[in-house]
C-alpha cells in the first residue's frame, strides 16, 4: 500500500509594502483555485485518489491576490508613463492597485529625476524606460556613463537581476561553503563581490569548452550555475540596449581605487532611497526612509570575512525583507558625503527624524555656501508645498546624456 503524501495548505509570499518600501515575507493559506490545481496535477501524474480537505472551506479565498496589488509598481508606472498614460487615476486596470502604491511609485520616480514638473517622463526617465531594469538600477546604470564605470555596472545589474549566485549549502557543508565564498569577497562590499564572482565564472567558461566543467566549478564553489548563466545573457542584452540607444560604454577598469569610488557613486545615484546607518557599532542598522532596524545577511562580505571587520557605519543595500531576521541583502559601505552629494536635496529634508538625518543635514550645510543654503531652503519649501514641481538641478545635469 502506498503511503499518503500531504501537501502544505499554506505558502510563503513576498508582499510589497509601499509605506515602508520593503517586501514582507508572509505565510498565507492557499486559495481554492490552487487547491484544485494541485488535485488535478496529482491525479494526472500519480496513481491513487487525491483528496482536498479543508476544515474551513468558506475561509479559503477563491483565488490568490493579483500580483499587481502586492508588488512594487515603480517599473510598471514608468512603462505606463512611456505609453503617455499620464493620469494613473484614469488607467483602467483589470485589478486596480492601492492608491498609496501608485503614489509611492510616482514619488520614487520623482526622486530618481524620471519625471518632469508636469508629471511626464523627463529625458532621464525616457532613457530609464528603455532599460529592462528596475528604476533604481536603470538610474545607476545611466549615472555610470558619467563616471566611466559602465562595464562594472552592467555586471552588477545583471547579477542583481538574476537569481542569487550563492547556493545554500547543506548543514554539514556550511563552513566549507563559507571558505569558498571568501575567495570571491571584495573588502569594499557585496556589489563588488558580485563582480568578482561574475569575472571568475567568465574566465572559467572561456577557458573550457565543456559545459559540464562549468557546472562542476560552480558546484565546487557552492555557486548557482543557472543564475550565472542567466547573468551572462542579461548582461549581453543590457549592453545591446545601451549600444542601440547610443549610450557611452566605458572599457573595464575594475580594481583601481578610482573605479571603485565611481562604482559607489553610480550606485548611490540610483539607490539613495536604500541607505542605512549603524546605530550602535554592533551591526544594527537603521533604515533612513522608514526607521526599521535590520542586520547584515549572513552571506554578506562583512559577515563572512575572517577576521570579521567592524561593521561599516553607512551602507547602501539592494534589498530588505521584513521577516524573522530582518536582513538587508547585497550591502556596500558608502560615505554619507556621497548621499548628500547625489541625493535630491528635498529627499533629505523629507526623511523621518533620526541621528542619521541630523548628520546628513549638517554635512549639507557645511558643504553649501550661504547663497546655496538660501536657495536650497527655498527649493525645499517649494517642493514640500507642491511635490513634483522641483527637480534637483545638479542631479538632473549630471545624468542628462547628450
Amino acid at each position: 500500500m502506498q503511503a499518503p503524501q500531504l501537501a502544505r495548505s499554506s505558502l510563503e509570499f513576498q508582499v510589497y509594502n509601499p509605506q515602508i518600501r520593503a517586501d514582507s515575507q508572509l505565510q498565507r493559506p492557499i486559495s481554492k483555485h490552487q487547491a484544485d490545481t494541485r488535485s488535478r496535477r496529482v491525479n494526472s501524474s500519480l496513481p491513487g485518489e487525491p483528496f482536498s480537505l479543508s476544515l474551513y472551506e468558506e475561509g479559503m479565498p477563491e483565488a490568490r491576490c493579483p500580483g499587481v496589488a502586492e508588488a512594487n509598481l515603480s517599473h510598471l508606472v514608468l512603462l505606463l508613463k512611456r505609453l503617455d498614460i499620464a493620469d494613473m487615476g484614469q488607467c483602467k486596470f483589470l485589478d486596480r492597485p492601492a492608491p498609496e502604491a501608485l503614489m509611492q511609485a510616482l514619488e520614487d520616480l520623482d526622486y530618481l529625476a524620471a519625471l518632469d514638473d508636469d508629471g511626464n517622463l523627463s529625458e532621464v526617465g525616457i532613457i530609464m524606460s528603455e532599460l529592462p531594469l528596475e528604476p533604481p538600477l536603470a538610474k545607476a546604470l545611466i549615472a555610470a556613463c558619467e563616471f566611466d564605470c559602465v562595464s562594472e555596472l552592467l555586471t552588477i545589474a545583471a547579477m542583481l537581476t538574476a537569481s542569487p549566485c550563492f547556493a545554500t549549502p547543506p548543514p554539514n557543508k556550511e563552513e566549507t561553503a563559507a571558505t569558498h565564498r571568501r575567495l570571491f569577497m571584495h573588502p569594499e562590499g557585496d556589489h563588488l563581490t558580485l563582480i568578482n564572482v561574475y569575472n571568475a565564472y567568465l574566465q572559467t567558461i572561456q577557458s573550457s569548452s565543456k559545459h559540464k566543467k562549468d557546472e562542476a566549478w560552480c558546484i565546487t564553489n557552492f555557486l548557482n550555475a543557472s543564475a550565472l548563466q542567466l547573468a551572462v545573457v542579461i548582461r549581453a542584452e543590457l549592453l545591446e540596449v545601451m549600444q542601440r540607444i547610443e549610450l557611452p560604454v566605458s572599457p573595464p577598469a575594475f580594481g583601481c581605487q578610482d573605479n571603485i569610488l565611481n562604482i559607489k557613486r553610480a550606485l548611490i545615484s540610483g539607490f539613495f532611497l536604500k541607505v542605512a546607518h549603524d546605530v550602535d557599532g554592533l551591526g544594527n542598522y537603521l533604515l533612513l526612509t522608514h526607521r526599521h532596524v535590520a542586520h547584515m545577511h549572513p552571506f554578506s562580505t562583512y559577515m563572512c570575512r575572517q577576521p570579521r571587520p567592524s561593521p561599516p557605519a553607512w551602507v547602501l543595500y539592494h534589498d530588505f525583507t521584513i521577516s524573522h531576521d530582518n536582513c538587508i541583502c547585497t550591502a556596500s559601505e558608502v560615505h554619507p558625503h556621497m548621499l548628500v552629494e547625489f541625493a535630491p536635496q528635498y529627499y533629505l529634508g523629507n526623511l523621518p527624524p533620526s541621528e542619521g538625518k541630523d548628520l546628513l543635514m549638517e554635512i549639507r550645510e557645511s558643504l553649501a555656501s550661504p547663497h546655496e543654503q538660501e536657495n536650497g531652503e527655498t527649493a525645499d519649501k517649494r517642493h514640500a508645498e507642491r511635490p513634483g514641481e522641483h527637480r534637483d538641478q545638479f542631479t538632473t545635469e549630471m545624468c542628462l546624456l547628450q
